[in-house]
């Protein structure tokens, strides 16, 4: 026993000594990178509709089918980062991801478009695995400020994702954003075989093991129910609202196009920004407060939007607002989630990402939906509704934790 807790500890060490100040920011910008390709596809939603002649409600199902995917594939090859070699995973999905944007870009009907955006969706899956192992390398005491870093890089992947495509396919089409996207995706794959080091698997169990595992997992740790639930109900919100802002800012009283729905993604980056300080105060602080505190300035920026979305000032501030509280709760919600048990951080992050992204699936296309049928103030009645569902949730948690006998209390 001692012999293999000392080997643990020199597997440590010596990861932590690869984590160099490069390589989480080439993470950082490789998680961006890939991420991006989930969310091009949103301030282009209007371009698409016309061009197969359908409808905000219909085409909002391009997102939507996206971001299932990207479940799909959670489930499906994230769990092998415990028991596989991370870094040919990694390049194997860019390349399977490059072919599947192709499908994208060369789309002919809807149905067409719809399976290949699923298919984007579940091979970009990358960022899930490379969170992860920056989490594995980190020395203990610094994991939150690395997970911020490299989560900064995925926000302002998700955000000027839009900015890009919406710039791109107002001046060259649509389907000129995917082809770009696939050639990207071809090149990260070779940086990442060149750059990223090896990781070995940290278990041995086979892959029925593993997946049969996650049901454990989420049934003895209920910080990971907490901290997925809360995590899913905010990303749940910020997909409500970015789907439907293209819709929006279309019509009375802005008249804006993709390129300035785009260019949203900008104002979002602001907030993305400050992510590392946040890493740094969940070393520092109550990360379950941190949590409180974000999910309250999530509901805050919804209310924004409702009062003061007619005026370009009161998305600014909202958008802000709704991109720092976000990052902020991925943030502390990862740090409390990749304490928990350690050899299994990829199956952890199945549950955590794999619950997120459902729900921000049904976010964006509660997003169109509620849009067609409701306008604006039903976006935003609806994404304040998913926010307030996560802190109630937080609410409960630390009204029963204040009851345990301290002795029993899960440190968190």
């Amino acid at each position: 026993m001692k012999a293999a807790i000392s080997g643990e500890l020199l597997r440590q060490q010596g990861a932590q000594k690869k984590l160099t100040r490069g390589l989480i920011l080439l993470m950082a910008v490789a998680c961006g990178m890939a991420v991006g390709n989930l969310y091009y596809n949103q301030p282009l939603l209007a371009d698409i509709g016309r061009t197969f002649g359908k409808t905000a409600r219909e085409i909002g199902f391009v997102a939507m089918l996206t971001q299932i995917g990207y479940a799909i594939g959670l489930f499906m090859f994230v769990p092998l980062g415990d028991m596989k070699e991370r870094r040919r995973m990694i390049c194997l999905l860019l390349i399977a991801v490059s072919v599947s944007l192709i499908g994208v870009a060369t789309a002919q009907s809807l149905l067409w478009i719809c399976i290949a955006s699923l298919l984007v969706g579940i091979t970009t899956v990358v960022p899930q695995m490379i969170i992860p192992l920056a989490a594995q390398m980190a020395a203990p005491e610094e994991r939150g400020k690395v997970l911020g870093t490299v989560m900064s890089g995925l926000l302002i992947g998700i955000l000027l994702a839009r900015t890009v495509s919406g710039a791109v396919g107002g001046t060259w089409g649509w389907r000129i954003m995917f082809c770009i996207a696939a050639g990207l995706m071809l090149l990260l794959a070779l940086v990442m075989r060149l750059m990223l080091p090896e990781s070995r698997p940290e278990t041995k169990l086979t892959y029925r093991e593993l997946v049969s595992s996650i049901g454990s997992l989420i049934k003895t740790q209920p910080v990971l129910r907490e901290a997925s639930f809360i995590a899913a109900m905010q990303f749940g919100s910020f997909s409500v609202f970015w789907t439907a802002l293209v819709f929006y800012i279309e019509g009375p009283p802005y008249h804006y196009g993709s390129q300035v729905a785009g260019l949203f993604g900008l104002v979002g980056a602001a907030g993305a920004l400050a992510a590392p300080l946040t890493g740094r105060l969940s070393d520092r602080y109550s990360r379950k407060m941190i949590v409180g505190i974000v999910s309250f300035v999530t509901l805050l920026s919804f209310a924004c939007f409702w009062l003061f979305g007619y005026r370009l000032w009161g998305l600014v501030v909202g958008v802000v607002l709704l991109d720092l509280a976000v990052q902020g709760g991925q943030i502390a919600n990862q740090s409390r989630m990749y304490a928990l048990v350690p050899e299994a951080r990829s199956r952890l992050n199945t549950v955590y990402t794999g619950s997120t992204f459902l729900i921000g699936s049904l976010g964006s296309g509660l997003g169109s939906y509620t849009w067609s049928v409701w306008g604006w103030n039903g976006v935003c009645a609806t994404g304040a509704a998913m926010v307030s569902a996560g802190f109630i949730v937080w609410a409960i948690c630390r009204i029963r934790e204040r009851k345990m006998p301290k002795e029993i209390e899960l440190s968190a």
